[in-house]
């Protein structure tokens, strides 16, 4: 379901994509509406789900997970079972950034983040392509970022 809004909606989120940890009033000056009209807009959309959750953006180098990698599985046969199965794998798993379900020749895709090459062989090798559903995986590492914003085009 869209959840229709309108400017000061648009304009209040792109405001938090940037800095979730602005205050109502800080958010109220940069969108030209009052500390309680933005808690009310914001408790809306916190309500309707187009606000999910808040959190930190991290920096993996300076944590020490120096390597991304994509990893396109296959699953050799398809079930309800199989599928089931592998996505509470994926889901259980705290180096998946990202897992997606694809059309095409790779059944999911996942955005891995790890400390090194070791650490990726041995979740590809003792997490992956041990279940009983992966047939093929298939990995490409990130060699350089250009862009990791994940801030969704509001109001293009």
């Amino acid at each position: 379901m869209t959840v229709a809004l309108d400017g000061y909606d648009a304009k209040l989120l792109a405001a938090l994509q940037d800095n979730a940890a602005l205050t109502n009033a800080e958010l109220g000056d940069v969108i030209s509406l009052s500390a309680s009209q933005v808690s009310r807009r914001r408790q809306k959309l916190e309500e309707t789900g187009v606000i999910r959750r808040y959190r930190a953006a991290l920096d993996p180098e300076a944590l020490g997970l120096t390597v991304t990698a994509y990893i396109g599985v296959t699953l050799g046969a398809h079930s309800k079972e199989n599928a089931r199965k592998f996505r509470n794998v994926v889901i259980a798993m705290p180096e998946v950034q990202e897992a997606h379900t694809l059309t095409g020749d790779v059944d999911y895709m996942l955005k891995i983040v790890v400390p090194d090459l070791k650490t990726l062989s041995r979740i590809i090798n003792d997490d992956l392509l041990p279940q009983e559903a992966v047939h093929h995986v298939r990995s490409s590492i990130a060699m350089e970022t250009l862009k990791d914003d994940n801030l969704l085009p509001l109001g293009r």
